[in-house]
């Protein structure tokens, strides 16, 4: 029952500690469930779906195709995660290339690439065209010295919002939202809410997945988050989950329990 998997949530936050913003919504019964939703948090690589957005709007507008290149250049590449800052300026790839390293990699470079393509200002009218009204953004990611405009944040509520409006298909237009929640189903960091599941392919080489986690995590020290729709036996659970105030080790602890509760409720 959808109470029994709020009252594992309630308990496990409760016993974590920190700070959380939580919405859990069934998206078959309706059911749902907000802690803190409008609760702002440093948004960390969850604003990475806002940019990823922007990318698909700009291209569905005929402003370049996802297939055209984007070259490296050395002042792109900046620290934190992603392949990209270990590649050589100069290499060339598509922008749907440079849109699925920053969402499965979380790559800084990638995001801030991308970011340079479309514009700040694109990415803010995006955020403001889809009335996600406690999400504000500035900044490009690890730039050093860090600018002082203010900072990217957004809520627990707001990432919902806009991952249900991918699940259902109403942004930019259909075939945009499947190519969005196909790269975020193939995302590699996984150890947060879904650190504890099994191998999606189980033991048949080539049989549907059992599972599948269409999702975007953020992490900085003492942030971290983790927002997505798992897909189980034929059903679709959005959760958004943002914690402030805890270390990484308690943050990952918490999320793999809240996470397994959330396997177990998509059996029944």
């Amino acid at each position: 029952m959808f109470s029994q998997l709020v009252d594992q949530v309630k308990q496990q936050i409760e016993s974590a500690g920190g700070e959380w913003g939580v919405v859990l919504e069934d998206l078959q019964t309706g059911e749902e469930y907000r802690w803190n939703a409008e609760e702002r948090f440093y948004a960390a690589s969850v604003i990475k779906l806002h940019i990823m957005v922007a990318v698909f709007g700009a291209a569905n507008e005929g402003k370049f195709n996802l297939s055209d290149t984007l070259v490296l250049r050395r002042e792109d590449i900046t620290t934190g995660a992603g392949v990209l800052q270990h590649m050589t300026p100069g290499t060339r790839l598509s922008i749907y290339d440079v849109i699925t390293l920053m969402i499965i990699q979380s790559d800084n470079t990638a995001t801030n690439m991308l970011i340079d393509l479309v514009g700040k200002k694109r990415i803010r009218d995006v955020i403001k065209e889809l009335e996600l009204n406690n999400t504000t953004f500035y900044n490009k990611l690890q730039v050093v010295p860090y600018p002082l405009k203010g900072s990217n944040q957004t809520t627990a509520g707001d990432t919902a919002l806009l991952l249900k409006r991918l699940v259902t298909q109403k942004v930019i237009s259909w075939h945009a939202c499947e190519q969005m929640i196909d790269i975020m189903k193939k995302q590699q960091l996984n150890d947060f809410l879904p650190s504890n599941y099994p191998d999606p392919d189980g033991e048949i080489t080539g049989s549907p997945k059992s599972w599948e986690f269409a999702h975007k995590t953020g992490m900085v020290t003492r942030i971290h988050h983790d927002a997505g729709v798992l897909y189980r036996n034929g059903r679709a659970l959005l959760v958004s989950f943002f914690s402030r105030g805890l270390e990484t080790k308690e943050a990952r602890e918490a999320m793999s329990h809240i996470g397994q509760a959330i396997y177990e409720y998509m059996e029944r």
